[in-house]
């Protein structure tokens, strides 16, 4: 099981060499994860875009670039669609963002002739090394579903489930997330976290423990389950997968996270027929390179499966 990000990065390491297909691959940052991939034997990458401008970042940046295969297309449009096609048809095992906008990424990413849409919603599972913390956490959905129905979130747990499963944890334990530990008819995100919680004890959602709802301090702390006699839940300060009742609660922890604690992360895009990377500008050199890392074990479980 990887207990850390240097744990995945060993396990990639006894898959086979994944490829990766990268859309405008013009972008110095993303070029400099393409480059730490390869020589960590994580991924290949295909280059798809304006080929004078990848040599010349890819040089400045110390590559050879007769490593790596180039396809020229400058119209940014149609080199998202020519770099997902690659992953559509099987000629690579994943998907990654470059220099184009989020809207046309996810546009190539659904496109019914080449895209990558499996007729489910999308959602984005983070994967966090944090200290203190003896497991990786898998937090869903923090960029996504903006107010995810009960269907969307027993979705959504497959997804994070399926990420986990691939990282080595055999039986997530998912904590939906909520203010409070017990039901509230007046507080909805209590009473679809029982049903969650319901589905998986008969068997609707598999591979995994789902207890819920559960403060959040509860799921990941057995002193605050102990403070407030909750040891005997199932996923009591042991929780590996965080569900959050919406984008807003999602989101606004991973960003505390993310600037405010000493960690490592990556994160990918979930719902689609292959692992799809889809980095922020803002996100760091490390961050890029796990994520590519997190999609090729994803990849390699999906090829296994």
């Amino acid at each position: 099981m990887s207990k850390n990000f240097t744990d995945l990065l060993s396990q990639v390491s006894k898959c086979d060499k994944k490829k990766l297909s990268v859309a405008v691959a013009q972008d110095k940052a993303v070029l400099e994860a393409v480059k730490a991939a390869k020589e960590r034997d994580i991924a290949d990458a295909i280059l798809v875009g304006d080929e004078a401008k990848i040599i010349e970042i890819g040089e400045s940046l110390g590559m050879n670039m007769a490593d790596y295969t180039i396809i020229n297309e400058p119209d940014n449009i149609a080199a998202s669609l020519k770099a997902v096609k690659l992953v559509h048809d099987g000629e690579a095992d994943m998907y990654m963002k470059g220099l184009i906008d989020t809207k046309n990424f996810l546009k190539s990413v659904l496109d019914k002739d080449c895209g990558l849409r499996t007729g489910k919603p999308l959602s984005h599972v983070a994967v966090f090394e944090l200290p203190g913390f003896d497991r990786l956490l898998f937090l869903a959905d923090v960029a996504f579903i903006p107010y995810p129905t009960l269907e969307d979130k027993a979705n959504i747990i497959n997804y994070a489930v399926d990420v986990a499963h691939a990282c080595g944890v055999e039986c997530p334990k998912v904590a939906p997330l909520a203010a409070v530990e017990v039901v509230n008819p007046k507080m909805p995100a209590t009473v679809e976290a029982a049903e969650l919680t319901r589905m998986n004890e008969e068997g609707e959602i598999t591979g995994c423990i789902v207890d819920g709802p559960l403060s959040m301090d509860i799921a990941l702390y057995k002193e605050a389950a102990e403070e407030k006699g909750a040891l005997g839940r199932k996923v009591a300060g042991d929780a590996d997968v965080l569900l959050f009742p919406d984008i807003h609660a999602g989101n606004l922890v991973y960003k505390a996270i993310v600037h405010m604690v000493d960690m490592q992360n990556g994160c990918i895009l979930t719902g689609t027929k292959a692992p799809v990377i889809l980095t922020s500008r803002s996100d760091t050199f490390e961050t890029k390179v796990n994520s590519i890392a997190l999609a090729a074990v994803v990849a390699e479980n999906l090829k296994n499966k």
